[in-house]
């Protein structure tokens, strides 16, 4: 069975930290491109980052960009997402999903395969 299973959410006070791991099971994500997507309550699903299946294409929203990090962990079948300086507005439900490489990697409907997601919370 092909699942994702994102984890490291929690609540965080501004200027803070977290590292979210998007672990697969059921299928080695090494030959898959992974985005980072998130969802504020009345906002639309918003792409945040993107790593093609070879590491070769690493993208960032500009909202993130020196912000946020991502990488992959392929002796444990897992993608991170580093993030750091988070803002209030950073505050959303996280998802990872995976698909073969793609141009419009912010678009969800590019992806197949999606985790439940994690809750980020940036408050003080």
């Amino acid at each position: 069975q092909v699942q994702l299973v994102e984890s490291g959410g929690g609540l965080v006070q501004p200027g803070g930290s977290l590292r979210l791991s998007c672990a697969a099971s059921g299928f080695t994500l090494d030959y898959y491109a992974i985005g980072w997507f998130r969802q504020a309550p009345g906002k639309e699903r918003e792409g945040v980052s993107y790593i093609s299946s070879g590491g070769v294409r690493i993208d960032y929203a500009d909202s993130v960009k020196g912000r946020f990090t991502i990488s992959r962990d392929h002796a444990k079948n897992t993608v991170y997402l580093q993030m750091n300086s988070l803002k209030p507005e950073d505050t959303a439900v996280y998802y990872c999903a995976a698909n073969f490489d793609s141009h419009y990697w912010w678009i969800p409907d590019e992806y197949n395969y999606w985790g439940q997601g994690t809750q980020v919370t940036v408050s003080s």
